[in-house]
């Protein structure tokens, strides 16, 4: 897991886990993964700000967070 700028010239891709209300609004880029094999994830608020970029284990593991806390 790292912090680093975010990539540019992507497509970003808003999470289905994002409250759509403006709050948590969560970004990655799908095609950027497949390609690098690293994902990025973004705040879409704020998308100057570094992106967090993870295994694909570690973004399964998110994935599985945000399904386990979405009640």
């Amino acid at each position: 897991m790292s912090n680093t700028p975010a990539p540019r010239g992507v497509v970003w891709v808003k999470s289905t886990y994002s409250d759509g209300q403006g709050g948590n609004c969560i970004e990655w880029a799908p095609s950027y993964a497949m390609t690098h094999g690293v994902v990025p994830i973004r705040d879409s608020k704020i998308p100057s700000a570094p992106a967090l970029m993870l295994s694909p284990e570690g973004f399964a593991g998110l994935v599985a967070l945000a399904r386990s806390a979405n009640v």
